[in-house]
């Protein structure tokens, strides 16, 4: 499979990420439209992959550096690959599925729902669900420990809708909830990108969406709540970028002005290394 993947993307000219496991597939790839047809028409042709949701989004050009194609035990790290089973059907015992639409009505019908955020901590800086619960965690193998921790039992008799950006990670992470006593547990079909192209900035997310290639965000409108502040003067802004420094890439948020005003993109922790560092 993971021969077949990166042949196919190779032959087409594409780059990006893409994860192979026992569970499936789950990845992001960019090139000339043309070429992106070409790779969904092939990859649907093998027959487990015929129903894949994929989503689309408008590129830069260049999005990503260079194609890898991975395989992993598990299609999202949590690291409890033997909780996940699968059947015709998908993974078995995970969330109930909503569309868009559904989400609201769920809001709307219940004064008890709870938006539970399945990224990691920095993701939801620049954009998350209105009141929604956003974990401390900066690895997604953190959340297991996070969700055992106690911290959410509060939680656990209400109606909690998970997200993420595609909804792959939401379909792993409502298995792993429910089996930690979480009752009543929900996702979102298609996950925040199916959301922000159905209501744009008039539903129930708010803000700018991280995403994983050269742009680091995208907007579904113009125009969107700016959640985030730079990192270096405190200005409202939602455009993260990577930290200059090779060993570290923090990403960061910083706004125009201060990029324009340092010649190097640092991270909070590498600028004052540097300016404590003595002149050889």
């Amino acid at each position: 499979m993971r021969l077949w993947q990166r042949t196919l993307c190779e032959s087409l000219g594409l780059k990006g990420r893409i994860i192979l496991s026992k569970h499936g597939i789950n990845g992001t790839v960019g090139g000339p439209i043309d070429a992106i047809k070409k790779y969904r028409r092939i990859t649907r042709e093998f027959p487990a992959f015929k129903d894949i949701d994929f989503k689309w989004s408008d590129g830069i050009g260049d999005d990503f550096p260079r194609l890898a194609v991975r395989v992993r035990d598990e299609i999202v790290t949590f690291g409890v690959p033997d909780e996940i089973v699968l059947d015709s059907e998908g993974i078995v015992g995970g969330g109930t599925h909503l569309n868009p639409t559904e989400v609201n009505q769920l809001v709307a019908d219940r004064d008890d729902v709870v938006f539970f955020d399945g990224r990691n901590e920095f993701e939801a800086r620049i954009g998350r669900f209105k009141n929604a619960v956003v974990t401390n965690i900066r690895t997604t193998p953190d959340f297991v420990k996070e969700l055992e921790s106690g911290k959410y039992d509060h939680l656990k008799d209400k109606p909690i809708v998970t997200y993420c950006t595609g909804g792959i990670r939401c379909e792993v992470l409502s298995v792993i909830m429910k089996n930690r006593g979480f009752q009543e547990v929900y996702q979102i079909d298609g996950g925040i990108v199916r959301y922000g192209e159905t209501f744009k900035n008039s539903g129930l997310w708010e803000g700018s969406l991280y995403v994983f290639d050269k742009r680091l965000k995208m907007d579904f409108a113009s125009d969107p709540a700016i959640l985030g502040s730079c990192q270096s003067c405190g200005e409202a802004d939602n455009q993260f970028y990577n930290c200059d420094v090779a060993t570290c890439r923090t990403r960061i948020i910083l706004c125009q002005m201060c990029v324009e005003a340092s010649p190097d993109v640092l991270c909070p922790t590498c600028r004052v290394r540097q300016s404590t560092s003595s002149p050889e």
